[in-house]
């Protein structure tokens, strides 16, 4: 596999030793971490990334078996809605409409449980 400059990649980290700086430890442990833009290319093998801040402890050369492809897709993105703010930092959430709901019983009571559209 080979990538070129400027491209992005994913750093796979369930193969690397000390996933305790990736985030969380054992099951939850990610296995991949980025994306990443590389650098530089090193040897025919290797390549240098951009890490972020949070990683300053880790070496920024990775061997290509390390690296997996970025893909991005425009159809994942989130669209972004500024929230009005009041003065003290807060905003109001209004119910559109509830889609569900449904009782739970206990041994002697019944709990309502209702599924909420929120407008935010």
């Amino acid at each position: 596999m080979t990538f070129d400059i400027w491209e992005h990649v994913f750093l796979i980290v369930s193969s690397l030793k000390g996933g305790l700086h990736f985030g969380q430890k054992g099951k939850l442990t990610p296995r991949y971490v980025g994306p990443f833009e590389i650098l530089q290319k090193v040897g025919p093998v290797a390549y240098h990334l951009a890490l972020f801040p949070t990683l300053h402890g880790i070496h920024n050369a990775f061997h290509v078996s390390n690296l997996c492809r970025y893909m991005s897709d425009p159809d994942c993105v989130i669209p972004y809605e500024p929230l009005q703010l009041k003065e003290n930092l807060t905003y109001v959430e209004e119910p559109i409409r509830i889609l569900e709901g449904r009782d739970r019983t206990l041994r002697n009571r019944t709990i309502p449980f209702v599924k909420v559209l929120w407008k935010r």
